[in-house]
């Protein structure tokens, strides 16, 4: 039958879907399409798929198989997928059981699914996870033309926020220099050197850095990534009035290293800061924190405000978007 599509790169396929899966878009009654090196996702609205995915109208054919989850459960369960690792996020271990059952059984390409058995934790940001089907924990992601090799269980990595890295990415420039602060395995980093950056990374987690390292190799941009392991607030002198763009993504906490931002800013830098604050004042904290800590040798100016995500009731994950000119 005729319906709108989403026309997406093969490589892009996994994480638009995942995007419009998120947003209630995508039609389940009709088959996903692929054809030569594109992928045609059906939507149910063309009007409110996001600006910068194309939208077609093409024949597909309607869903004749109950491969899913959802399908065999009866209900859309809440799932992640990493590579070939799904990850639930169940209180009940009743229906953590079932949901896993339901995702091994279902036509997804999966080999091992975990459950969430902590919040994030530690200096180096990472979570318990009981294993529910499979083994291994270490996976190989794919986002937007950018493959991530990692470990779930020793490092952080969030693939809901696929779209967000991509959107900042976007803006990169070749021959930049720039900087993540809190770089875990590179999902920001590799990007910004697949477009030409010379890009730096820090994190304190050891491992996080050796998969950073491997990730640039496995993309081919060793030659432009530097991998640091330590504190950025130590490493920040060897870099002072170095970077063109910076990423600050350590919600709750990020405030705290803008002293570092600062001494790391060149002339002109973009820094992408992130946030999780209460829905009453998502944004102010934030740039009021970042005037403080810049004014004194900056002109600061906020080019985006933006929500990324609902984070928990009454508060929201945003990013600002935030240029200094000396």
């Amino acid at each position: 039958m005729e319906a709108p599509c989403v026309r997406v790169e093969r490589e892009r396929g996994e994480a638009t879907r995942r995007e419009l899966a998120e947003a209630n878009l995508v039609a389940d009654d009709l088959e996903i399409v692929v054809e030569d090196d594109w992928l045609y996702v059906p939507v149910t609205d063309a009007d409110a798929v996001p600006d910068g995915l194309p939208v077609v109208e093409r024949d597909v054919p309607a869903r004749t198989t109950q491969d899913t989850p959802a399908d065999l459960l009866g209900f859309d369960p809440s799932y992640e997928r990493l590579g070939d690792i799904v990850l639930v996020d169940e209180d009940d271990p009743e229906r953590a059981r079932l949901v896993a059952d339901a995702i091994v059984d279902s036509a997804l390409p999966v080999e091992t699914v975990l459950n969430r058995a902590s919040k994030v934790k530690g200096e180096t940001r990472v979570r318990d996870w009981d294993v529910l089907a499979g083994e291994r924990t270490t996976t190989v992601h794919r986002e937007y033309g950018c493959e991530f090799a990692l470990d779930v269980a020793r490092v952080y990595f969030s693939p809901r926020l696929a779209t967000e890295r991509h959107r900042v990415a976007e803006q990169v420039d070749a021959d930049e220099r720039a900087f993540d602060m809190f770089a875990g395995v590179g999902p920001f980093v590799i990007p910004f050197a697949k477009r030409g950056a010379r890009v730096v990374g820090v994190d304190v987690n050891e491992v996080a850095v050796e998969y950073l390292r491997e990730n640039a190799r496995r993309n081919g941009v060793d030659d432009r990534v530097t991998a640091i392991r330590g504190d950025v607030r130590d490493v920040a002198p060897e870099y002072e009035n170095w970077a063109d763009r910076l990423v600050m993504n350590l919600p709750h906490s990020a405030d705290e290293f803008l002293d570092a931002a600062v001494a790391l800013a060149g002339d002109n830098c973009v820094i992408h800061y992130y946030d999780i604050q209460h829905e009453d004042d998502h944004f102010g904290p934030g740039e009021r924190a970042i005037r403080a800590a810049a004014e004194s040798e900056y002109d600061v100016s906020v080019e985006t405000r933006r929500i990324v995500r609902s984070y928990a009731p009454h508060e929201l994950n945003v990013c600002l978007d935030v240029r200094l000119t000396r």
